[in-house]
């Protein structure tokens, strides 16, 4: 129970949703703070939501329309709902294990380790952004830093994985507002200083009574005209699943 999936590394990063609301106080520079807020923004015990990720290359656009239920930090069904294309694909995830079902084929597929770095549903998220189980507070070091073009309203923190902790990138630069901590970008570094990957953070909003920011865009750095933004349309927390939601016999029901 002590390790927590890091949305900000995965896709999930649209999986889990924060059960405590955080309001700045006089410690508002202690980074272990801020980085517990990040860490924890999109968490919950129990979450439903739906979702929209629209998928943006340089030859096509498209927009999957999904319901995404979490449980625990282990458990994740989702189900898309269009477009008609898709209807029906699912994907399950039992801790590092993962099947999708595809309802054309009428096959359910398990994930292996060869393709876990291969995009899901042609989005900027990879297989193995929906199984990584690390989380910022525990697997990185961390410090305040101060950017050349820092802005006043914001902090930064610089984070790097702690020696032994197989993860793809070998620095993350986050900034979050000053008042709140609510995060506004996170630029990711390979291990050689590249910058790889950024997420934008956009249109906070209240979702299910928490201040979320309900649009996230993730551009990759080494795919031109490419990026992938995901928009939060209705939430739930802490609520009652039925067991039977996270089950093979579920992937294939197509409800």
């Amino acid at each position: 129970m002590h390790r927590k999936t890091n949305l900000l590394l995965i896709s999930v990063v649209f999986l889990y949703f924060t059960a405590i609301e955080w309001t700045p106080t006089a410690s508002a520079q202690n980074v272990e703070e801020v980085v517990r807020k990040i860490d924890e923004l999109y968490r919950a015990d129990s979450s439903y939501t739906e979702v929209d990720m629209e998928i943006v290359t340089p030859h096509w656009k498209r927009t999957l329309r999904m319901k995404v239920w979490t449980e625990g930090k282990r458990k994740t069904f989702i189900r898309i709902l269009a477009p008609p294309k898709e209807e029906g694909v699912a994907t399950l995830r039992l801790g590092s294990e993962m099947w999708n079902f595809l309802p054309r084929a009428n096959k359910v597929i398990k994930i292996p380790p060869s393709m876990m770095m291969g995009s899901w549903m042609g989005s900027d998220f990879t297989n193995d952004d929906l199984v990584k189980e690390f989380t910022l507070l525990d697997d990185y070091t961390y410090e305040f830093v101060r950017p050349q073009d820092a802005q006043p309203q914001l902090l930064y923190i610089a984070l790097t994985p702690k020696e032994g902790i197989p993860v793809v990138w070998g620095k993350i630069v986050a900034a979050v507002q000053k008042e709140n901590y609510l995060p506004v970008w996170d630029r990711y570094y390979d291990e050689k200083g590249k910058l790889m990957r950024i997420i934008d953070f956009k249109d906070n909003k209240r979702l299910g009574g928490r201040l979320i920011p309900s649009v996230m865009e993730v551009i990759p750095q080494n795919k031109e005209g490419q990026k992938t933004m995901m928009r939060y349309l209705q939430a739930e927390f802490d609520i009652k699943l039925p067991d039977e939601i996270f089950s093979l016999r579920n992937l294939q029901s197509g409800q």
